[in-house]
Formats: structure tokens, C-alpha cells, sequence
């Protein structure tokens, strides 16, 4: 499937992937610090949450594993979903070795029966439980500039970064109950152009507009739907991008560091909580200001 705190206690000097200057960062192996069991007895599911392999021995967490992750550290039964079974294996071993319950699904977001299977084992082995939200994590990225993205590049990416997010979203509103919630990850160049791929901007910001549709429909039942739009996050496809475009590595964040999915995922789960009730059809950038410049 083309499906990823507490900063006072986990932080330590990083330099970033491009080599420039960084200020103090969390600590990219340490999960969130549970702020309490804000999702106990809720069963989540995270498409796209596998950690991409590498051979970095210093490889960072994704944002679908830390989010996974950070889902069962606040109680949640955690459905993790991906295209790769290893991945989803993985995901699975960590969310059990908080304590928490994890599901496992393979299967591919831009078809449209696997993402019904994915919001169905939510529901439990006999069809009777309950799916609580959603988190639509899936994305690729495809081609460069106009002259260098092919109509194969432009319809795959937009298959796995829109047409997903709308076939799990379709699947899961008739399930979810009140107080439900969908957070779609996004990104910063959903906003401004900036990644160089045309294809990604475009499907990235379409899914800012997918998720206030999503939103206004799912207020007749209570059901709010949100997008995470991350900016530079230290991940292991992040040290790819930046390997393959060295000046994405020195780009000036204000607060002069990448971010970590750790970071992405407190939001995550913040927007599936009730802290949040009152919340829907906004997009929350965690960006460390890049937006700004």
C-alpha cells in the first residue's frame, strides 16, 4: 500500500541532513510522553503506518509509525495499515509493546476495496466493534517540475495522495459515531509551492479542500475531519529527498531545525481527541514557521 511531548524531558543537539546549523531538537527516537489516556477504549485506524526500511542505522521514525505509536501510548486500539506486511508488522510489535491492542491490514490506498477492508477491520473480527477515526497518512511523491512529470507521475501521485484519502473517508462516514474524527496528513506544500514536484503540491492542497468538504458533511453527525500540514520533518524519506536535492537540507525554518514525526504526531493526536471537540475543517501546520518565509 502506498500508505507514516513532553520536549523538556527529550531533547539533544542534532545538525540536519543537509549539513546546516540546528538549534536543540527532540529526541527523534523518543515517543511523545502520553499526556493521559485521552483515546482509551477508541480504535484508530492509521493508513500508511510503516516506516519506509533503510540502512541507516540512525534512521528516523516515519510520521505513520510515530503516530501509531502515540496513539496506543494515549489507550487506543491502533489499526495499522500499509502496502508493505513487514512494515505494518513492525508498526504493530511497538503499539503491542505499549500495551496497547494493534490490528494489522495490507493493502493499497488507491484501491478502492482495500481501503473499505482497512475501515471494516476496525469493526473487529465479527463486524460488531466500533471505528473511532481515522488517519489518512499515505503519500508519494512523483516526477520534477512541469518538463520532468509525466501524466503517469501526475495520475499516480494524485491515485495515492487524494484518491485515498477519499476512498477512506467515504468508507468510514457512514461508521463512525458521534464525536468520530479523520485527520489527513498533509503538508506545507499544499500551501506554497515549494517541493518542486507538481504533482505533490497539487494533490496536497486538493486534500485541503477534500477535508472541508469532509468536514461540513460529517457535522450533521458530529463527525470532524481536520489535515496536519507538516513542513520539513526529519524522516527516512526526508534524508531521501534531501539527498537527492541537497539545498532542501539548508532551507531557513525559523526555528532553525527540521522537525520530527514525533511532532507530527502529537498533533495527530490532539486533532483525535476530545481536546479538540470543537474543532474541524482547519488545517494545522507544524512547520517551525516555514510557512512564514
Amino acid at each position: 500500500m502506498f500508505l507514516t511531548l513532553d520536549l523538556a524531558d527529550c531533547r539533544r543537539t542534532t545538525t540536519s541532513p543537509g549539513g546546516h546549523d540546528t538549534m536543540t531538537a527532540p529526541d527523534a527516537t523518543t515517543a511523545p510522553r502520553a499526556v493521559g489516556n485521552r483515546l482509551e477504549g477508541r480504535t484508530i485506524l492509521v493508513a500508511g503506518a510503516g516506516t519506509q526500511p533503510s540502512d541507516d542505522p540512525d534512521a528516523p521514525v516515519g510520521n505513520g509509525r510515530a503516530i501509531s505509536v502515540a496513539l496506543a501510548r494515549e489507550g487506543a486500539t491502533v489499526v495499522c495499515a500499509d502496502r508493505d506486511p513487514g512494515a505494518a508488522q513492525a508498526t504493530a510489535d511497538l503499539v503491542r509493546a505499549e500495551g496497547a491492542e494493534a490490528i494489522v491490514v495490507v493493502g493499497d490506498v488507491s484501491i478502492e476495496e482495500d481501503c473499505a477492508a482497512m475501515v471494516t477491520a476496525g469493526l473487529g473480527a465479527d463486524g460488531t466493534g466500533t471505528l473511532h477515526g481515522i488517519v489518512a497518512n499515505a503519500g508519494i511523491g512523483r516526477g520534477t517540475g512541469l518538463a520532468h512529470t509525466s501524466a503517469h507521475d501526475w495520475d499516480t501521485t494524485f491515485a495515492v495522495n487524494l484518491r485515498g484519502p477519499f476512498l477512506l473517508a467515504k468508507a468510514a462516514m457512514p461508521l463512525l459515531p458521534e464525536g468520530g474524527s479523520i485527520v489527513f496528513i498533509g503538508s506545507v506544500a499544499g500551501l506554497q509551492p515549494g517541493s518542486r514536484r507538481p504533482a505533490y503540491d497539487a494533490s496536497k492542497a486538493g486534500l485541503i479542500g477534500l477535508c472541508r468538504h469532509v468536514a461540513l458533511e460529517g457535522a450533521r453527525q458530529q463527525v470532524r475531519a481536520n489535515v496536519v500540514a507538516p513542513g520539513l520533518i526529519d524522516t527516512v524519506l526526508g534524508r531521501l529527498a534531501t539527498e537527492g536535492r541537497p539545498s532542501r537540507g539548508r532551507t531557513p525554518v525559523p526555528l532553525g531545525r527540521q522537525g520530527t514525526a514525533w511532532e507530527v504526531a502529537a498533533s495527530t493526536v490532539f486533532l483525535l481527541s476530545d481536546d479538540a471537540s470543537y474543532i474541524t475543517g482547519h488545517t494545522l501546520v507544524v512547520d517551525g514557521g516555514l510557512a512564514l518565509i
